[in-house]
C-alpha cells in the first residue's frame, strides 16, 4: 500500500488531508511536532513522525519510501525573525524532499504567492514554490484564494462590540473565498491522483462580499453586525492590537494592500472550486444553537 506523508497535520488544512486519506484506506504517516499531538492521529490508525519542518534530516527520513508528500510553511513562528524562519523552512522541505526522493510534492501556498514580493506572507510561499521546482522531481501548487475561515478572527469583535472589521478596499466588492476543508479534499485527490506534469492549481470558492460574511456571522450570532472599513494606515496597528506580533502584522497589512492595489489575481494553469458555503464554515467555529454569545 502507498503512503503518504502529511505536513502540519494538527492543523486546519493538514488535519483534512490526512484524514481523507485515512478515510480513503491510504496509509498515512502524520508529521507532528511533539508526541502528545501525534497520539490522536496514532488512535486513528496514521503512523506518526514527530520532527520540525526546518530539520532537513528530518523531512528526508519522513518522506523516504512515500507516494507523496503534503507541505506547508507554518505561520506561527517565531515572530522576530518570521520571514527568515520560513525561509529557512522553505530550503530545508525543498532539500528534504530531494535527499528523500519522493516523486511528489503537493505544498499548500496562496493566490498571493504569485507575487515576488511586496506580498506579506505570500512572499515566503513564493520563494518556497522556487525552490521545490528546483528540488523536487513532481510539484502541485495548491494556490489558495481568501479563506472563509478567516471569519473565525472577527468573531471576537462581533461578539462583545458587534462589528465586523474589514481590511479590504470594498467591503461590497466580491471576491472568491474558499474553505480549509475543501482545500485538504483537493490537496488528497491530488496526492492520490498526481498529475503528469508540474502544476499550479488555484484553488477558489463561492463569491462573498464582506458586508455578506458580516451579515451570515450576524445571522448565526443573533444580532446585526457594523462592518467598519479599516484604513491601511491603521491595518497593521489593529493587528497588533487584536494580539498578532508586529512583524506578522506588518506582513499581512502589506499582503492586503497587495491585493487591495489589483496586484493579486489568479494565475494557475487551471482552478478549482470549492463548494462550501460561508454559512457552513461559521457554523463550525460558532457553538451550537448559540446566539447573542457571553466574553469567551
Amino acid at each position: 500500500m502507498a503512503n503518504y506523508v502529511v505536513g502540519g497535520a494538527t492543523g486546519r488544512v493538514g488535519s483534512v488531508v490526512a484524514a481523507e486519506l485515512l478515510a480513503r484506506h491510504q496509509a498515512v504517516t502524520a508529521i507532528v511536532r511533539n508526541e502528545e499531538r501525534g497520539l490522536e492521529w496514532a488512535r486513528r490508525g496514521a503512523d506518526v513522525s514527530v520532527g520540525s519542518l526546518d530539520d532537513r534530516a528530518f523531512v528526508a527520513r519522513a518522506v523516504h519510501g512515500a507516494a507523496g508528500f503534503f507541505t506547508l510553511l507554518p505561520e506561527n513562528v517565531a515572530p522576530d525573525d518570521f520571514h527568515g524562519t520560513r525561509r529557512r523552512m522553505a530550503d530545508a522541505i525543498a532539500s528534504g524532499v530531494q535527499d528523500g526522493g519522493v516523486p511528489h510534492v503537493v505544498m499548500l501556498s496562496a493566490i498571493a504567492a504569485s507575487l515576488p514580493d511586496g506580498n506579506g506572507p505570500a512572499k515566503d510561499l513564493h520563494y518556497c514554490e522556487r525552490q521545490l521546482a528546483t528540488h523536487a522531481k513532481q510539484v502541485t501548487l495548491l494556490r489558495a484564494c481568501y479563506f472563509q475561515d478567516n471569519v473565525s478572527a472577527a468573531i471576537p469583535s462581533a461578539v462583545h462590540g458587534g462589528v465586523y472589521p474589514n481590511f479590504l478596499a470594498s467591503a461590497d466588492a466580491p471576491i472568491p473565498m474558499t474553505a480549509t476543508g475543501d482545500i485538504g479534499r483537493f490537496a488528497a485527490n491530488a496526492l492520490l491522483n498526481p498529475p503528469q506534469r508540474t502544476e499550479t492549481i488555484d484553488v477558489l470558492g463561492p463569491p462573498y462580499t464582506i458586508r455578506q460574511v458580516a451579515e451570515a456571522l450576524g445571522r448565526v450570532l443573533g444580532k446585526d453586525l457594523e462592518v467598519v472599513d479599516i484604513p491601511a494606515a491603521r491595518q497593521s496597528d489593529t493587528l497588533v492590537e487584536a494580539g498578532i506580533p508586529r512583524p506578522i502584522a506588518d506582513a499581512v497589512a502589506e499582503m492586503f494592500a497587495a491585493f487591495n492595489a489589483g496586484l493579486i489575481k489568479p494565475q494557475g494553469d487551471r482552478c478549482l472550486v470549492g463548494a462550501t458555503t460561508i454559512e457552513e464554515v461559521i457554523r463550525r467555529y460558532v457553538p451550537s444553537g448559540m446566539t447573542v454569545m457571553p466574553a469567551w
